[in-house]
């Protein structure tokens, strides 16, 4: 009885892995032909309809995202669909903004465009609601949505052979696309400042490769988009700590081939305008990091012809550091006296305006070790016959801090700038430079008249010096002149050499 029920048991293949395509055993359809016949029948028609439904949802939805998400319509309303299935529908609008539309021809699919367009709005509203919390496919679907739009190369620039600071005064160029580009960047800014978002899960999403290309959307020459770009990034570094050494490794990056190698980049403003914030809330003692991008990045970035787009926000960053260690101050400085310019006029008066920013910061005891080389570089700029920068010059001593620390280092700096006051008062050309000069040599007399006359003794005594030099180099030269007159040779006719005759070429 046993044996006989056995013998009906479907026996086992020699090869247990020998399945054919309908995942039934192969040894067994001789037995049970009818109904093998029927099962495989059920199963080709679940998996034709199953195959149809995964041709689909890939689609619509990316791949990645679609385990447990059930397809909706996305011209459906927020407002008519459950609450369960308000993340479907999230994600199938985004999906159907993913197309991205032409706007160089503003002509051309305005039906699309404006569908496109009024899904973004649904979407930003629906964000804006935060009567959501969005999962791990939504999360996706909308870096997604956002790296398909934003992530683009830019057209070709027009002004090609101009440089961001000769191009300072042209006018911006506007994106066409940014009637679309906007509502993207809204909604991205939404999304990353949305409450309930969980930052451990969009960090998986939002990563160094999107922040990478972020980065890279900086170079664009619409100021809109990068000042949505700043707000962005700053949220991003706020809100994904994770992220925030790759953020500032990325920047020093930008800035470190924009200094060496470009002197091209339209977004270092915006870029340093948000270091300010981060330096501001950088702890203290700082860290080597921290200091090696003041050191390698924000001082040399003051190299560049163009740092007046910029100089704003780098002197804001400079000053941040300063403001978190003193001792920064010396090699700020530094590197001022090392890049100031000597023949771009505009670019010193920034460099002196920073200057005063920087000493009025900066202690007695710091300011004691770079006094000597910063007075020096005064006292050439006092004597600038640009007037503009010979003024701003003088009025550093309408800066009650600096003029303190200059009174009581009065006996190092007064010997430093007294020449150049001298000669102002006798030489330069613009009566409002010798209308300054006059009135800080009287300050100068009020501070200490007798160091003051001291100074103009040792500056006479100087000149005096200086022209019996010159006197005795001017004899010393009629000397030479007349022992050379007196054994110069008696001239002798010399007789040329005869060239030799051309050699003869039989014809």
């Amino acid at each position: 009885m046993i044996k006989q029920f056995l013998s009906k048991l479907p026996r086992k293949s020699q090869k247990s892995d020998s399945f054919d395509s309908d995942g039934f055993d192969s040894g067994n359809r001789t037995s049970n032909s009818g109904n093998g016949v029927q099962c495989t029948n059920i199963g080709n028609s679940i998996t034709s309809r199953l195959s149809v439904v995964k041709r689909v949802s890939s689609a619509v939805f990316p791949a990645n995202i679609m385990a447990g998400v059930e397809a909706v319509e996305p011209n459906l309303s927020f407002k008519d669909v459950s609450n369960p299935q308000k993340q479907s529908l999230f994600i199938s609008k985004l999906n159907l903004c993913c197309e991205v539309s032409d706007f160089s021809e503003p002509d051309k699919a305005t039906s699309e465009k404006d569908i496109r367009r009024q899904t973004l709005i649904e979407l930003v509203d629906f964000v804006s609601s935060g009567s959501a919390k969005f999962n791990e496919p939504a999360v996706a679907a909308l870096c997604k949505m956002c790296a398909i739009n934003l992530f683009r190369v830019f057209p070709p620039r027009y002004r090609s052979n101009t440089s961001s600071g000769e191009a300072e005064d042209d006018e911006p160029m506007f994106d066409p696309a940014w009637s679309n580009l906007q509502l993207v960047y809204d909604l991205l800014l939404r999304f990353i400042d949305y409450n309930s978002l969980d930052a451990k899960v969009a960090k998986k999403h939002v990563d160094h490769s999107f922040i990478l290309r972020l980065l890279d959307l900086f170079e664009s020459d619409d100021p809109r988009e990068r000042d949505c770009l700043k707000t962005i990034l700053h949220r991003i570094y706020g809100k994904f700590m994770v992220h925030r050494p790759f953020v500032r490794k990325a920047v020093s990056n930008i800035i470190y081939r924009f200094v060496l190698e470009t002197e091209r980049h339209n977004g270092i403003a915006e870029l340093l305008e948000i270091f300010g914030s981060i330096i501001s809330g950088f702890a203290i003692p700082l860290k080597e990091e921290h200091k090696t991008f003041l050191w390698r990045a924000l001082i040399p970035l003051h190299k560049p012809k163009s740092v007046g787009v910029y100089h704003q926000q780098l002197t804001y960053c400079v000053v941040q550091f300063i403001d978190k260690d003193q001792k920064l101050a010396n090699s700020v400085i530094k590197g001022l006296l090392k890049y100031w310019p000597i023949t771009n006029s505009q670019k010193e008066l920034m460099f002196i305006s920073e200057l005063e920013e920087i000493l009025e910061m900066t202690n007695m005891v710091e300011f004691q070790k770079i006094m000597v080389p910063v007075f020096r570089r005064i006292a050439c700029c006092l004597n600038s016959s640009h007037y503009q920068v010979a003024e701003r010059a003088h009025l550093l001593w309408n800066n009650e801090h600096i003029l303190n620390l200059v009174t009581h280092n009065r006996h190092v700096i007064f010997p430093l700038i007294f020449p150049s006051l001298e000669w102002n008062s006798r030489n330069h050309w613009n009566q409002a430079v010798l209308n300054l000069t006059h009135n800080i040599r009287k300050m100068f007399s009020e501070m200490d008249e007798e160091l003051l006359l001291a100074c103009q003794r040792k500056l006479e005594e100087e000149n005096s010096q200086s022209i019996e030099a010159a006197e005795k180099r001017k004899l010393a030269w009629e000397r030479l002149e007349t022992t050379a007159a007196a054994f110069k040779p008696p001239a002798t006719n010399v007789i040329p050499p005869v060239q030799p005759a051309a050699p003869q070429v039989a014809c």
